[in-house]
């Protein structure tokens, strides 16, 4: 199994970025879809989840400007980041649950850069 992130790049505070990740492999099933995000010298952190019924959930410094969805016949979760801060950049991971034969397991991307600066 193996995950792909997109649409990372370079925008000016105020503007907007869409983030997409693409599942492929032998996959049976998805559960949750979430992302993640480290900034130069920070831990990793939470920003948004979706659950496979379409639950979400956002870390408060992301709340009102980002929105996270998926579309399970492509197997993909999406970030759409609006009123983008400095405070935003970071390399955006996005994660999944998946089963995989008859096992459920995490699955990590690559990594997509995202880089607010004016």
């Amino acid at each position: 199994v193996q995950l792909q992130a997109s649409g990372g790049g370079l925008v000016q505070p105020g503007g907007s970025l869409r983030l997409s990740c693409t599942a492929s492999g032998s996959i049976s099933s998805i559960n949750l879809m979430d992302w993640y995000r480290q900034a130069p010298g920070q831990q990793r952190e939470f920003v948004a989840d979706i659950r496979s019924d379409g639950i979400t959930k956002y870390a408060d410094s992301v709340k009102g400007r980002f929105t996270i969805s998926r579309d399970n016949a492509k197997k993909s979760v999406y970030l759409q980041m609006n009123s983008l801060k400095l405070e935003d950049t970071a390399v955006y991971y996005c994660n999944a649950y998946v089963l995989s034969g008859s096992r459920w397991s995490d699955y990590w991307g690559q990594g997509t850069l995202v880089t607010v600066s004016s």
